[in-house]
């Protein structure tokens, strides 16, 4: 969603909003894929009336239509608190997503009296970052991604948008190569990759732009809509 759906101010814009009606009223799932929690999502998601699943947290929650969990996969704790070091030993900002609550700069005193989504680094030293990301790489238990140049995402290994959206095919009937991708970050690039048309926003990190099929404008300029009535409302038209 963020640099993919929503503008500079947080919101869907109608242009994006209308591709979507219109692609839905042809029978296309439309299926949002987020970095956020459900949470943060829920009110931006609700007005679009969607007719098909919600993943949330790269992938560690898949959501129904009507936001009844389908599934969720968690974050260990043991993970959380080796991050929390991490944190500690280079004091950088950080979030973290637990079932039910959004951390940000804050943690709760006992962690393991909740269950967790995802950890979440903002470090804009560059080489503080790489340090943090050299010793999360020694970890095999985590799935390591951004959602923009100067953060660090993790969930646990496995978790990711592609995976879920796997999954949400198989619901469907439907295979990756029936999909089209669109994102600007290192979390959407599995997803981006897997797809049958992987669709880099205008505004992306050049390494998913070198991944896609295909560059559409930017978040602030209907880059959604674009690639939607490029690809799906016009596809007689549409190659790569």
């Amino acid at each position: 969603m963020d640099g993919t759906l929503l503008n500079h101010e947080n919101d869907i814009s109608e242009g994006n909003k209308q591709a979507i009606s219109e692609a839905i009223k042809q029978g296309i799932h439309v299926v949002i894929s987020t970095g956020r929690t459900i949470m943060t999502c829920k009110k931006l998601v609700e007005p679009l009336k969607l007719s098909s699943y919600v993943i949330t947290t790269n992938g560690s929650e898949i959501w129904d239509s009507d936001f009844v969990l389908v599934e969720r996969q968690l974050l260990g704790c043991d993970h959380i608190e080796q991050m929390l070091n991490l944190r500690n030993t280079h004091n950088t900002s950080f979030w973290a997503a637990s079932v039910d609550k959004v951390w940000r700069d804050e943690i709760p005193e006992d962690v393991t009296k909740h269950e967790w989504l995802k950890f979440g680094f903002d470090i804009e030293d560059d080489e503080i970052r790489e340090k943090v990301l050299e010793e999360l790489r020694k970890n095999t238990g985590l799935e390591i991604s951004n959602s923009s140049p100067t953060n660090i995402e993790v969930n646990a290994v496995g978790i990711n948008k592609a995976a879920a959206l796997v999954k949400v095919t198989e619901r469907l009937g439907l295979t990756m190569d029936n999909v089209i991708a669109m994102g600007d970050s290192l979390n959407d690039i599995a997803m981006i990759s897997e797809a049958g048309i992987g669709v880099a926003m205008g505004n992306a990190q050049d390494i998913v732009k070198e991944t896609a099929d295909w560059v559409t404008d930017t978040n602030v300029e209907d880059g959604v809509a674009k690639a939607i009535r490029h690809w799906v409302l016009n596809p007689k038209r549409s190659s790569v």
